[in-house]
């Protein structure tokens, strides 16, 4: 068969599977739900698009895992993941390379706080739960030795267009991906939130930099890493985000980008909502 019959075929498969695998998932996790409620009104109202606790029971995160991060940003998640992963529980941050921020063309002020948020992730942990979870931050070429083969889960939320994105020039998906493989438990999983772009789209503008990418090239990139494909589910779909040809995901909420000063344009991509997204759930394949 084709490799990208195959593909496509693998997709549809695996929304069957996501969607199994989901409903037998227990019908409650008061733990979870007791640490999503309890968190302030500025992260709660993004929850109907987010759905923190139905995406981590489909991740099947559990409390004392260790669980690395992606890109943790603001600590949107991380408010989550810290105070439910608990006392035995361990959370990493896990950064983009120091030198793929100069990438992005943005001022020096900006690269150096992104590179500096790395060595401050563990301050951050502290800042929102004193419980005693064990907390590190390192890049992707950084893994520290006691972390290798430690992790049991990864989680990446929207952070592969970028990496995608500067694949050509830098190698920065390929070598992020090894070493998430490397940072996993032989039984560990890779839990991933992606925009998505239509399969039908066309491939100009399908590398990230609009913020999209296509589930069929997501599931490839993975397989070729030394992924298998376990699962997938529409928990964080939105089939009201249609992308043209030229349209930017950060022209939704919450960016609203092009919108500050057009109320009819900023209501539109209010009425459309946050981005349309994949969600996946990955194995290490038996070989890489």
């Amino acid at each position: 068969m084709p490799r990208a019959i195959r593909i496509l075929s693998a997709i549809g498969l695996s929304l069957a599977i996501g969607q199994a695998a989901f409903a037998d998932t227990p019908a409650a996790d008061p733990t979870l739900e007791a640490v999503v409620a309890a968190r302030g009104e500025a992260d709660r109202v993004r929850d109907a698009a987010r759905h923190p606790v139905e995406t981590l029971r489909f991740f099947q995160v559990e409390p004392g895992m260790t669980v690395a991060e992606v890109l943790p940003g603001g600590g949107w998640y991380t408010r989550v993941l810290a105070p439910y992963l608990g006392a035995q529980g361990t959370i990493y941050g896990v950064n983009y390379n120091d030198r793929m921020w100069p990438l992005f063309g943005f001022s020096d002020d900006w690269v150096k706080a992104r590179i500096a948020s790395t060595a401050g992730f563990p301050d951050t942990v502290k800042s929102i739960t004193d419980n005693g979870i064990k907390a590190r931050g390192f890049t992707f070429s950084t893994l520290p030795p006691k972390a290798a083969g430690s992790v049991d889960r990864v989680l990446m939320f929207r952070a592969l267009h970028n990496l995608n994105r500067f694949e050509p020039v830098a190698g920065t998906r390929s070598q992020a991906l090894a070493s998430v493989r490397a940072m996993l438990k032989p039984e560990g999983m890779v839990g991933v939130v992606q925009h998505r772009l239509p399969e039908s789209a066309p491939a100009e503008g399908s590398d990230g930099s609009r913020g999209y990418l296509k589930q069929s090239e997501v599931i490839a990139m993975f397989e070729a890493a030394g992924f298998e494909l376990v699962a997938s589910s529409e928990i964080n779909a939105n089939p009201k985000d249609i992308p043209g040809p030229d349209d930017k995901v950060w022209r939704l909420p919450p960016s609203l980008d092009g919108s500050t000063l057009n109320p009819e344009r900023r209501a539109a991509m209010e009425a459309i909502g946050e981005s349309d997204r994949m969600t996946l759930l990955f194995r290490k394949a038996d070989t890489p």
